[in-house]
């Protein structure tokens, strides 16, 4: 279980957001919505442990994260960051071999059961044909998965995802999507952010909404996702449409005539 109390995130003497509690554990999905700039790339650094919190506490199963060491954090919780280009040219195989680094010793190689487990990852993906390929040669998506993937490969049972299908075509985003609720299924802890609050209506068992330095609401998709709470949060009137074939959208309010 990730579980942060009375959380102040930001930098040095900048504050971006406060008074935030929240809890995942396994076999969830808290999904994270909120405006740019609200602050939930900050938070999910946090919660990593690769930036203090300004007040409160993060802990992983009980422990605080400042009291972990890197390789213990590394087994316990999985990062997908957005997509990146990579500083140096690195194969996708070697890329998702690097998930494997928590699971070895000082000065150790990675086994051929790593990389087995690395090609594993690649073919859960979809995307083992790319191993060899470099991940600096690759589309932006191709890029995230290949990162998702890595995250696989480090067998951790906690994944946080930092708008993973955010440069992903509509095919790829639903595998990345089908992907995260097979590891609910599977009993893992899954955060992740996103734009669409469609998304995180079908996907989430609880959702948090931060905005304006504050958690603006937390709860189950019903109680979080309302007009209400949208349109203040995202300075736009929505509402919410029920389709012919009985999902719940989001959508523009229209005007009243």
């Amino acid at each position: 279980m990730i579980a942060a109390s009375n959380l102040a995130i930001g930098y040095g003497t900048t504050q971006v957001a406060m008074g935030i509690d929240l809890a995942v554990a396994p076999g969830e999905i808290l999904c994270l919505l909120g405006p740019n700039g609200a602050g939930k790339t900050t938070l999910f650094k946090t919660l990593l442990g690769l930036i203090p919190a300004l007040q409160g506490a993060v802990a992983v199963n009980g422990i605080l994260v400042g009291d972990m060491s890197r390789a213990a954090l590394a087994r316990a919780v999985a990062y997908v960051p957005q997509a990146q280009v990579m500083e140096f040219a690195y194969t996708v195989l070697d890329l998702v071999l690097m998930g494997r680094t928590a699971h070895l010793g000082p000065f150790t190689s990675p086994s051929a059961a790593d990389h087995d487990r690395a090609r594993s990852a690649l073919n859960e993906l979809g995307i083992l044909d790319l191993a060899d390929r470099e991940a600096n040669r690759i589309s932006g998506g191709q890029r995230q998965l290949a990162l998702i993937a890595r995250a696989l490969a480090q067998d951790a049972p906690m994944m946080v995802m930092d708008e993973p299908t955010a440069s992903l075509d509509l095919g790829n985003r639903f595998l990345v999507l089908a992907r995260v609720q097979a590891l609910r299924e599977r009993g893992f802890g899954v955060v992740f952010s996103t734009h669409d609050p469609d998304q995180a209506r079908e996907l989430a068992t609880r959702v948090a909404v931060i905005a304006d330095g504050r958690l603006a609401a937390y709860g189950t998709p019903d109680e979080t996702l309302t007009a209400a709470t949208l349109s203040d949060v995202y300075g736009v009137p929505v509402a919410l449409e029920r389709t012919d074939t009985g999902r719940t959208v989001i959508a523009p309010a229209k005007p009243v005539s």
